[in-house]
């Protein structure tokens, strides 16, 4: 079954993906995901496009309705309110600006694709909408009293760079390294994403008293997808030595 599956993750990967260059849909779920982000972006008013949302001070209006609307509020979200109970979902497809947007696409891009053919697209689905969830709520527990409407999808992709890290921890990473000049570098995935991850932890330690940049929910899904894929794959069933380009992206909320 390994064998098998490391000739269809060769087959899929290449300079950048056989499945890409060939058009073919090897991660449907991940590229809906992909889709689904950033059309709900353009039509939002984060995107400053639509003229329907005004200028100025009108956008900006409009923009923080639209996030404490579909957004996380820590302190709304432990009310008596059903809707609040939904905004961990919705703040899954919410993103605050166009580099906020791009980061997290380009991570759930890079690693999504390899991931949800190993898990299937059900299981995948699944595991990113819960795992999203939890980190938010995870996050919202942690600010309790905080009114700062929090949305992004990191703490769902997060989780899947868990879930890669277990899976493929020998796959080849190209990363930007800032103190490098930004050099491209190829790493194993076990040197890049813990590195990310420690970067995340530090981060967090050094934050002020507002939720600012949700770091929180970055380890919180980190750490859901690497157990997630340690409980239901087990150590056996890992693939090794699977080469995969990967630019590395904005480590955003």
């Amino acid at each position: 079954m390994i064998r098998n599956w490391n000739t269809a993750v060769r087959r899929t990967v290449g300079t950048l993906g056989g499945a890409r260059r060939t058009g073919r849909r090897t991660a449907p779920v991940t590229y809906t995901l992909i889709t689904m982000c950033c059309l709900l972006f353009l039509v939002s008013p984060a995107a400053g496009l639509n003229p329907a949302y005004g200028t100025g001070e009108e956008l900006l209006a409009a923009q923080r309705a639209y996030f404490r609307r579909w957004g996380v509020v820590p302190a709304e979200l432990f009310e008596d309110s059903p809707g609040s109970a939904l905004t961990p979902a919705t703040a899954l497809f919410v993103h605050g600006s166009w580099v906020h947007l791009l980061g997290n696409m380009l991570f759930l891009y890079v690693f999504g694709a390899m991931t949800e053919e190993r898990m299937g697209r059900l299981q995948f689905a699944l595991f990113y909408l819960g795992c999203g969830y939890l980190a938010l709520l995870g996050y919202a527990g942690a600010n309790a009293h905080s009114q700062q409407s929090l949305v992004g999808a990191s703490g769902a992709i997060s989780a899947v760079l868990g879930a890669f890290l277990f899976l493929f921890p020998r796959a080849r990473v190209t990363s930007l390294l800032p103190f490098l000049f930004f050099l491209p570098l190829r790493f194993p995935a076990w040197i890049v994403l813990p590195f990310w991850v420690w970067l995340q932890w530090t981060a967090a330690g050094r934050a002020g008293d507002g939720p600012g940049v949700a770091y929180l929910a970055h380890l919180v899904g980190f750490g859901l997808g690497f157990a997630f894929a340690w409980v239901r794959f087990g150590p056996t069933t890992r693939v090794k030595g699977v080469p995969v380009a990967a630019p590395e992206g904005e480590n955003q909320p």
